[in-house]
């Protein structure tokens, strides 16, 4: 391979590792991209050999190298001074965590002495108590092994300017600069953060995992690298989303052309049109939440690649966690599953079936896929989220976490399915005979008891949780006030019903005063939701944006355009109602493709939103759900995997991340060795670097 086809590998292979910076932490590393476009300017600017004397050249350099290295003064004590904030950070957080283990432990061991029948066990922390401490360690680990990355790509960031300087300008002042001033700085010759790391090891190994060190790194190495995921996940999720296609196009097709739908009488062609709505309406929440899950897929694969720590924000096991492939599995199996129940109730009479079997068996199949207790068909993920549905339901009795919180907004974009859930129950049990259903307003707009219940309970699950919230913080901003964006929707669901059970005593709904009473509520609850979605929940229109106008100062996504089309997705969506009611009022379009229509856009809104609330999240800790928030992940590809892996073990012990004796750079000069290793990227306008854990010197 010719050196330039080298050297654009390597730079490509550098632009992929780039993007795993620390978000937070970008403009603290060395500006390695401002300092190398000083070097070419000043190459370019400089008089040509043959025209002036070689006294004025050195005059130009040297001018050009005290404004260079008074450059690199100032960026060695930004990193300093930053690296030392840090980890004074770190020795406070260790000192606090090890106080806390302390006076647990002691606890435990004074109960024990209580009980001399148990004096002769290993005092051990009840189990709730020791997972807490788990996580906190694996957390803390990571900013640890943050920390020192900073520390050892800053020193290679200026090993390869300094290089780059001297080659340019053919002097050997870079090296003795870097001698003389970076390898003598506090961020280089300070081995404290090695300390942290090999007493948060031990800590984690005695205290914590019962002496088994294995057991300990293999919770400490958190780092959710990339998942190589198998061939075989990737053609299921291909061969069930392709079936649900073709499947999803034959119901459409059959429901339109088909002329043998079941029906009380075969020759009335109303009864067909009211038993397709029924049947419509049955089947819309399993369809919407195939499509929430397939979108949520799509969620943790943007997550994913931006390096929104997903895993760390909703406290996952990162070694054992559904990654976007399973999800879209899940959700093509589900897909086809759905298409096959619809064909099959459309074809009934020709199977000679009752037709309304079939929405039931598709929703008691779903359910016991989710409540199933055996430990098959990633029982893990359901457990965990049965665990958070029940935290949910019982908002107020337990502390709040975020992937509870986080549940419940979805449940708000859901609650149309939520309501069809509920026409769905009431229809089977009401309906004596399947096969001649008799009316069934009394499931639906006629019901002014149980369907407003269920079209509260997810605000009441978030109102209850803010409340909550207030309870543990005694903060009255935000928890009060996002308790008081809930609240709006009790009222909106109220004035709707009032409006509904009122109805048949106006001629006009304009007449009815209480649909003014639904529009004014509707109106402030969709104002009030809307200004949380863009300020508290995506941090946005920062007056700090800088650059990011309407923005903030820090954004994880690669354009700027997608937080722009958020916006206006958000406002134009907070507000389809409008169009909606005028639509119904107007009696151009039916309220059933209405309502159906408005169950998916708000589940698309809720997909968008998603990004940038865990991004924020991610940059800000907006939520404070987290001690540490400068944990960043990036998918990392199948062919980098290796060396990642290489990067944080050593011989299946310690992270291998630092540099030690062997590694360390010497002061004195010496030839590369042959050996490179690619490191974590800092900066992302590094684009021809390539990190080099062995001291390596290469472009």
């Amino acid at each position: 391979m010719s050196n330039y086809g080298l050297y654009r590998k390597i730079e490509n292979q550098w632009r992929h590792l780039a993007t795993h910076i620390t978000p937070t932490w970008k403009h603290q590393y060395v500006s390695y991209e401002e300092m190398k476009a000083m070097l070419y300017q000043a190459v370019e600017e400089a008089p040509a050999v043959e025209s002036v004397e070689e006294d004025i050249l050195k005059r130009h350099f040297a001018n050009f190298d005290e404004t260079f290295f008074n450059f690199c003064d100032k960026e060695l004590k930004k990193i300093n001074t930053f690296y030392a904030e840090k980890l004074a950070e770190a020795t406070r957080k260790f000192a606090t965590l090890s106080n806390e283990l302390k006076i647990a432990l002691e606890e435990v061991n004074q109960k024990t002495k209580s009980k001399p029948h148990q004096m002769l066990k290993k005092r051990l922390l009840p189990s709730k108590k020791a997972q807490e401490f788990k996580l906190a360690y694996s957390e803390f680990y990571l900013s640890l092994v943050l920390l020192q990355n900073y520390q050892n790509l800053n020193h290679t960031g200026f090993r390869k300017i300094l290089k780059k300087h001297d080659k340019l300008l053919r002097v050997d002042i870079g090296g003795k600069w870097q001698k003389e001033k970076v390898e003598a700085s506090h961020f280089f010759t300070n081995r404290d953060i090695d300390k942290l790391i090999h007493e948060t090891e031990h800590t984690v190994t005695t205290e914590l995992e019962d002496g088994d060190r294995q057991k300990a790194m293999k919770r400490l190495r958190v780092p959710p690298i990339g998942e190589q995921q198998s061939p075989w996940t990737t053609f299921k999720v291909g061969l069930f989303s392709g079936s649900f296609i073709i499947l999803f196009i034959a119901v459409i097709l059959s429901a339109i052309f088909y002329s043998d739908i079941p029906n009380n009488n075969n020759d009335n062609n109303a009864e067909q049109i009211e038993t397709l709505k029924i049947a419509f309406r049955l089947y819309r929440a399993p369809f919407i939440f195939v499509l929430f899950i397939f979108l949520i897929g799509i969620n943790i694969y943007g997550w994913r690649s931006a390096g929104v720590n997903h895993v760390l924000i909703f406290e996952l096991d990162p070694r054992n966690h559904l990654s976007e492939q399973h999800l879209m599995e899940l959700a093509g199996i589900f897909g086809v599953v759905w298409a096959i129940s619809v064909l099959s109730f459309l074809y009934a009479t020709s199977l000679s079936i009752p037709p309304f079997i079939n929405p039931l068996v598709l929703v008691v199949v779903m359910i016991v896929f989710l409540c199933n207790p055996i430990k098959v068909f990633r029982w893990e993920a359901r457990f965990w989220l049965l665990r958070k549905i029940g935290r949910m339901v019982s908002a107020p009795f337990f502390a709040v976490q975020f992937a509870d919180f986080w549940l419940a907004d979805q449940a708000n974009s859901l609650v149309i399915a939520l309501m069809d859930l509920q026409f769905l129950t009431c229809f089977y049990f009401t309906s004596n005979d399947w096969m001649n259903f008799k009316a069934t307003e009394h499931c639906m707009e006629k019901d002014f008891i149980f369907r407003p219940i269920v079209n509260c309970l997810p605000a009441w699950f978030r109102f209850a949780q803010c409340i909550r919230r207030y309870r543990d913080s005694h903060e009255a901003f935000p928890h009060l006030v996002n308790a008081g964006k809930y609240s709006t929707t009790f009222f909106v669901v109220i004035f709707a019903t009032l409006r509904n059970f009122n109805a048949d005593k106006y001629e006009s709904s304009f007449d009815n005063p209480y649909t003014y009473a639904w529009m004014i509520s509707q109106t402030i609850s969709s104002f009030y939701a809307l200004t949380w979605d863009l300020r508290m929940d995506w941090g946005l229109f920062d007056k700090n944006a800088g650059e990011n106008t309407l923005l903030r100062e820090e954004i994880v996504y690669s354009s700027a355009s997608f937080y722009y089309f958020a916006i206006i997705e958000d406002i134009m969506l907070r507000f389809i109602w409008i169009v909606s009611f005028l639509l119904t009022e107007n009696k151009v379009l039916s309220t059933d493709f209405l309502t159906s229509l408005q169950a998916i856009l708000e589940v698309f809104r809720r997909f968008v939103w998603n990004f940038f609330r865990l991004e924020n999240e991610h940059l800000n800790n907006c939520g404070q759900f987290r001690a540490v928030r400068d944990i960043s992940i990036a998918p990392i590809d199948s062919s980098d995997q290796t060396t990642i892996l290489r990067m944080m073990d050593d011989d299946g012990d310690f992270v291998q991340n630092r540099y030690n004796k062997q590694n360390r750079p010497k002061t004195k000069k010496s030839k590369d060795p042959e050996k490179k290793q690619l490191l974590q990227a800092f900066r992302s306008s590094m684009n021809d670097l390539t990190i080099d854990m062995q001291g390596t010197k290469r472009l």
